[in-house]
């Protein structure tokens, strides 16, 4: 491992899995999604990876103009790269998740690479009541729901961006997602470099047990060589030791409140800056150099912030 080597840090600030009852922390409206994401990248992320939420109840919700009550802010205020989601909610058709990233034109994009079971009802033991009557009718939907991501699907958001210049984080949450982008890359729909982001801990995919993050680290190896960037988020209470195993393994990391709403056992995040800078102690101790936003425009080959629809 070079000693040289700068460290992505992706600040995921608000998502889709947790519900305004769980933390008071969460980020919901559009002035607060801005702030979360001024403050990771002041922290030390070099990528927020954004979601919008209904400002009234906090649900998830693909509106591009609620998109764009933040975007624009963000990007006049820091100089992180602005990746949009286009994954929303398990709930959600492809048709809607695809809006924000198709009109706004991002320099990144998620792209989840298969279908898979995303258990979130185990959440619904943990609350006695919730404040808003959506949360425990959206977790126990998941219960019976496959988050739908077919060849077809992922076809469609690739062709629909082609021609926006936009790059995308590919969200692999098991390793037959590997061998699905391998599949994509083979048909020369996409190209390095490939921003490869390894997901552990949600139910329905691989688990949080360093063999299995050393297993998808060996299989994106062996398909993709020196062709991708490997990236890594732990769910939960796993966010912050598997991000210390990925950059032992060297490899970038992923936080934010989107992947666990925690700052130590017991204890919430109070922001995710706060995620941002445990993560970043983390790093330094390892003798890591974390990338700032210019370095991980280069890293990943990205057309720049002047070059979106926003």
């Amino acid at each position: 491992m070079s000693k040289n080597r700068k460290v992505i840090i992706t600040c995921a600030v608000t998502g889709a899995i947790h519900t305004p009852t769980m933390s008071p922390h969460l980020p919901v409206t559009a002035k607060e999604i801005e702030e979360a994401a001024v403050g990771a990248i002041e922290a030390g992320a070099s990528i927020v990876h954004l979601h919008a939420r209904d400002p009234v109840d906090g649900r998830p919700s693909q509106q591009a103009d609620l998109f764009r009550e933040f975007v624009g802010n963000i990007k006049q205020r820091c100089d992180g790269v602005i990746n949009l989601t286009t994954g929303g909610s398990p709930a959600m058709t492809i048709e809607e998740r695809l809006q924000p990233a198709l009109q706004l034109k991002p320099e990144v994009a998620s792209l989840n690479m298969g279908s898979m079971n995303f258990g979130l009802h185990p959440l619904l033991g943990k609350y006695k009541e919730f404040k808003y009557d959506w949360e425990p009718t959206y977790l126990e939907a998941t219960r019976d729901m496959v988050f739908r991501n077919t060849f077809k699907d992922i076809e469609y958001i690739l062709s629909s961006c082609a021609d926006n210049g936009t790059r995308f984080e590919f969200e692999c949450y098991d390793t037959s997602h590997l061998y699905n982008l391998a599949h994509f890359v083979d048909r020369k729909l996409v190209q390095g470099p490939l921003f490869v982001q390894t997901v552990f801990g949600i139910l329905g995919g691989i688990g949080t047990h360093p063999d299995d993050v050393a297993h998808m680290k060996r299989t994106a190896d062996r398909l993709f060589g020196d062709q991708f960037v490997w990236s890594v988020l732990g769910a939960g209470r796993q966010q912050m030791p598997i991000a210390a195993t990925s950059a032992a393994m060297g490899g970038n990391v992923r936080v934010g409140l989107e992947d666990s709403l925690w700052d130590g056992p017991g204890q919430l995040a109070k922001s995710n800056a706060d995620q941002v800078r445990r993560v970043r102690a983390i790093l330094e101790g390892l003798s890591l150099q974390v990338a700032t936003p210019a370095e991980a425009r280069s890293i990943l080959a990205l057309k720049g912030g002047d070059n979106v629809g926003f």
